[in-house]
C-alpha cells in the first residue's frame, strides 16, 4: 500500500485494502506449525516460542512419535523430553509448561484440548498468542488475532497501532479487522 497516499487515512478506511493487498500477495497463508490435530498444534506453539517454525517441525515428528497424545506427554521423562527439544531453546521451561499444560488437559479437560479461549489460557506455557494459534487453526475460531514480531512490526508500520504492547496491539486489530 502506498502509505504517501494514503497515510492521512485513519486505519479503518485503509484495513479493508491492506487486508485485500495481504490475500492477493499470500493467497496461500497458512499455519506453518505442522500438526494433525489440536494437542499437536499446542505443543509445536509452545515450542515456537524464541524458535523458527522450520526448526520446531524438525523436532516434532520424533517428539510425537514418543509422546503422541496429551496422556503420553503428561507421563514423559522430563530430561528425555529436554533432550527430545533441546534445539528449539528454552528447552527447561518449555519441557515443564508442555508437561503441565498436558497434565492440565487431561485433569481438567478429559483429554482434549479445550476449545474455548478462557480455558486454554489457564494451560503452563499459553498465552494469547498461543491460545489465538489453537484456536484459530484447530478449531477455527477467529476469537482474536495472533500478534507475534511480525505482526506487531506490520501493525505499527501500516499506522493500524501505536503500541508495542501485545495485548493492546491485539485489540486494535481487533476493533479494525472483520472476524
Amino acid at each position: 500500500m502506498d502509505r504517501e497516499n494514503t497515510s492521512h487515512q485513519p486505519a479503518e478506511q485503509r484495513i479493508g485494502e491492506i487486508i485485500k493487498r495481504l490475500h492477493a500477495a499470500h493467497p496461500d497463508a497458512h499455519c506453518e506449525l505442522d500438526h494433525q490435530n489440536p494437542f499437536e498444534l499446542l505443543v509445536a506453539t509452545i515450542l515456537s516460542a524464541q524458535c523458527t517454525d522450520v526448526r520446531v517441525n524438525m523436532v516434532t515428528p520424533d517428539l510425537f512419535a514418543r509422546f503422541p497424545n496429551a496422556e503420553a506427554m503428561a507421563g514423559a521423562d522430563i530430561d528425555e523430553l529436554e533432550t527430545l527439544i533441546k534445539s528449539t531453546g528454552f528447552f527447561r521451561n518449555k519441557s515443564k509448561n508442555i508437561m503441565g499444560a498436558a497434565q492440565r488437559i487431561l485433569t481438567e479437560y478429559d483429554g482434549e484440548v479445550p476449545a474455548d479461549m478462557d480455558a486454554l489460557l489457564t494451560l503452563p506455557g499459553v498465552a494469547r498468542k498461543t491460545a489465538n494459534v489453537v484456536m484459530g487453526n484447530a478449531f477455527r475460531e477467529a476469537t482474536g488475532v495472533v500478534v507475534d514480531t511480525h505482526v506487531k512490526r506490520l501493525s505499527n508500520r501500516l499506522g493500524l497501532t501505536t503500541s508495542d504492547k501485545p495485548e493492546k496491539i491485539e485489540k486494535d486489530l481487533i476493533e479494525l479487522v472483520p472476524q
